[in-house]
């Protein structure tokens, strides 16, 4: 599942392999005890993100963040998070077999990504993520690099999605 969907030598678009996915709801009063449970600053702003290792968290929401780590680390930050909800309200879900990640990179995968997503592309900065669409199917899109992006979409979308990708690096390819 891992092996690239479409590539050519502008863009390559890869099914990534699974992270711990989990959806944060915490009043930004908080987010030092979230801070503290995840073992990584969350950030402030929305479409900001902050990484540090395996462990990222993106603001998609006034009060809503997105956090992924290693598969391996999801039950330990279920449990840190469990800790503190006695003191500090806030709803953890894990939502790793929900989404599936597809990575987009190369010089053409701005042009790719805008046949289907009607953000500006160039407004969202490298670390920073959004929540979209794609065409019609809700996505939250992570840029990595200038170059390099991450659409999370939820499985019963993947095949739609991936259809569209193919069909859109075909026309590119082709110079349409």
């Amino acid at each position: 599942m891992n092996a690239p969907v479409t590539n050519f030598d502008a863009v390559t678009v890869t099914v990534l392999p699974p992270v711990a996915r989990f959806n944060l709801r915490i009043a930004p009063a908080d987010l030092a005890v979230a801070s503290k449970a995840l073992d990584l600053s969350l950030p402030t702003r929305i479409g900001q993100g902050s990484q540090q290792g395996d462990r990222a968290a993106y603001c998609i929401g006034p009060d809503e963040w997105l956090l992924h780590a290693a598969e391996e680390e999801q039950q330990a930050i279920a449990a840190a998070f469990d800790k503190v909800r006695t003191e500090t309200p806030h709803s953890l879900v894990v939502i790793s077999d929900r989404e599936v990640t597809i990575g987009i990179s190369g010089p053409a995968a701005v042009d790719l990504l805008s046949v289907a997503c009607p953000l500006d592309l160039s407004r969202i900065p490298v670390g920073g993520a959004k929540r979209t669409v794609f065409d019609y199917a809700q996505v939250t899109l992570i840029r990595d690099g200038e170059d390099a992006f991450r659409l999370e979409v939820w499985r019963s979308y993947v095949p739609h999605v991936q259809g569209l990708l193919d069909v859109a690096t075909r026309e590119l390819a082709a110079g349409l």
